[in-house]
């Protein structure tokens, strides 16, 4: 024990931070100046970026037009509201050196230099060791053989952003990078509330014709949370869990994981507490449990990297952390802020997982961020936040930080329904074939719908999931060729008098519950002859869709183009900020699948 805590000591000073016992410290006195501690966003960041990250990182990330060639993103929209300060507050106080040309943000995005300043060149590039682990394009099924399709939802997002920030680079991302479900996720649809609270969301379908198949249709399923008001959120005890490791020593990590995690710690109520959890050759705790912003402030300023990096060490003393500050009925979950890059202790992928199962057990969920290029283990961060009970995101801007951690942070942190399934069967007299468009690695068998011990996924407040299915109405021309021996023939179905093309269920358990709940509705066959054209949010949505299965190299796409996604993704844009992004985001992939960018 004693040579732990030697270590410990030791690898907090390396990371310039002080050394701190691992058992917890006496709490913190409550901060009493209000829910939002009379700051916004536009400042919090200020004091965690310094000069470097804004001139590199600006200039790497944030600056299009010249691989736009002179396009600039359109000007009839604006970015999401945010409040001017007429003169940046003074910083928290830290301890070391930090530059003094600290800057202000705005709207979540680095403010420009002045035109005096020159950026500086980027430092030569380390090898890219960057570790995904994507799955094949789902195949295409024959409803007379594989009629149920069976899958666990999915609102994570951090494929979308990553994705985003390899194209802002100029490249495009490797395919198992990409999972089209997390793009789809992304973005928010006009799905109705659900009517009250007894069932959780909403379920909605809808039927458009295919823009890249005339022979298919487009059958959308969307779910939709109930809506948590900032007032009637349960407490929180929430353990930042922080990789200060060597691997964390640059522009687009460290820096950009304190700013995000102060913006969260700028949303803790009166009765929330925050812990800090950091790890570097070893874990320690460096913050016991406080319920004052300016103390997390103070101590997320003050952290530095160096060092190896014990992620499975930080992750079993974050739990510990949580459990001993546990609040019955609130909401208790570890934040872990990293690039994944663990490579002392255990760094197997399937050992972090049976830890972060057996963790899970205690009511303490696992949100992971992930941060920074070059060494990122995507695969790590994604696949232990789902087996977590958790949520994934990528963060690769301050803005996108202000989104996730600021704007939906009900959804981040509040879970409404746990274990939520969806099982769609088709019916033979209507759909000949079918295929699921991303969900790949969320695939269930048909027995695990109704077995209560299969663990699935989780939604949080205001949530909402989009599954798109592509179907070959029957007597239409399909993927699949006809078969030889007669008694291997699919047969023409008899009538059918029911008028269901399908039968959509679901499966959910409310929080606290072990027994789960079921939700069952038809889907009416007169969809598939009214459909029409997408339009508005139909047209969004399947224009993401494109997208994704376009950077996935889905051969089912047919002539289908970046800039027809871009054109269908143009009628449903609107003057929403976020979708007018999207629509740029496809001039880049365009432009770097022209010039024979990007890599398998």
């Amino acid at each position: 024990m004693r040579a732990f805590v030697l270590a410990t000591m030791s690898a907090l000073l390396i990371s310039g931070l002080p050394p701190t016992p691992v058992e917890p410290l006496p709490a913190q006195p409550m901060d009493r100046r209000g829910d939002r501690g009379g700051e916004n966003p536009d400042t919090i960041c200020a004091p965690f970026l310094n000069g470097s990250f804004r001139d590199e990182y600006e200039g790497r990330q944030l600056t299009r037009t010249p691989r736009l060639g002179g396009v600039r993103p359109q000007s009839n929209y604006a970015p999401p509201p945010t409040i001017m300060p007429s003169a940046p507050p003074p910083p928290p106080p830290v301890s070391g050196t930090m530059a003094e040309d600290q800057i202000a943000v705005t709207g979540g995005r680095i403010a420009r230099p002045s035109p005096e300043s020159r950026y500086r060149p980027l430092p030569p590039q380390p090898e890219n060791r960057e570790r995904y682990d994507g799955e094949e394009v789902a195949a295409v099924q024959a409803v007379a053989d594989a009629p149920v399709s069976t899958f666990s939802v999915d609102v994570d997002t951090g494929s979308y952003a990553n994705v985003r920030r390899m194209l802002n680079q100029g490249q495009l991302p490797p395919q198992a990078a990409v999972r089209t479900e997390e793009m789809l996720n992304y973005f928010r649809y006009d799905y109705p509330r659900p009517a009250d609270r007894s069932r959780p969301f909403s379920v909605n379908a809808d039927m458009t014709l295919t823009p890249w198949n005339p022979d298919t249709r487009l059958l959308r399923v969307g779910l939709r949370g109930y809506d948590l008001p900032r007032n009637e959120r349960p407490p929180a005890n929430l353990v930042f869990l922080v990789d200060v490791s060597g691997s964390m020593d640059s522009i687009d990590k460290l820096p950009l994981v304190r700013c995000s995690l102060a913006l969260l710690a700028n949303r803790m109520q009166r009765q929330d507490r925050v812990s800090i959890v950091v790890y570097a050759g070893a874990a320690g705790l460096v913050l016991s449990p406080t319920s004052s912003r300016q103390v997390v402030m103070e101590a997320l300023a003050r952290l530095k990297a160096g060092g190896s990096t014990a992620g499975a060490e930080g992750i079993q003393l974050a739990y510990q952390t949580a459990r001993r500050g546990r609040i019955d009925g609130g909401i208790n979950r570890v934040v872990l802020a990293t690039d994944g890059d663990f490579n002392v202790g255990i760094s197997n992928n399937e050992a972090l997982i049976d830890m972060v199962e057996r963790e899970r057990e205690s009511g303490i969920t696992l949100t992971t961020l992930g941060f920074g290029t070059g060494n990122f283990n995507e695969a790590m961060m994604e696949q232990i936040a789902d087996h977590g009970n958790g949520n994934y995101a990528y963060i690769d801007s301050p803005r996108e930080a202000q989104k996730v951690l600021d704007d939906e942070l009900a959804s981040t942190l509040f879970t409404i329904a746990h274990d939520v399934k969806i099982q769609v069967e088709f019916n033979p007299a209507y759909v000949r074939e079918y295929r699921l468009i991303g969900y790949e690695n969320r695939a269930l068998r048909e027995e695990d719908f109704d077995n209560d011990t299969v663990d699935a996924g989780e939604i949080g407040a205001g949530h909402q999931v989009t599954a798109i299915y592509e179907i070959v109405p029957f007597g239409a021309y399909g993927w699949l060729p006809d078969r030889r021996y007669q008694a291997n023939q699919r047969r023409e179905p008899p009538g059918d008098p029911t008028g269901e093309m399908a039968f959509l269920r679901l499966r959910y358990k409310l929080p606290g519950e072990d027994q789960s709940r079921l939700i069952e509705q038809p889907v009416r066959a007169g969809l598939i002859r009214t459909a029409q054209q997408p339009t508005g949010d139909s047209a969004f949505a399947a224009a993401v869709a494109a997208y994704g299965q376009l950077l996935r190299g889905d051969t089912n796409m047919g002539r289908f183009t970046f800039a027809d996604a871009r054109a269908l993704a143009e009628e449903g844009a609107g003057r929403n900020w976020w979708r007018q992004e999207f629509v740029d985001l496809t001039r880049l992939a365009e432009r770097q699948r022209l010039a024979g960018g990007g890599s398998k």
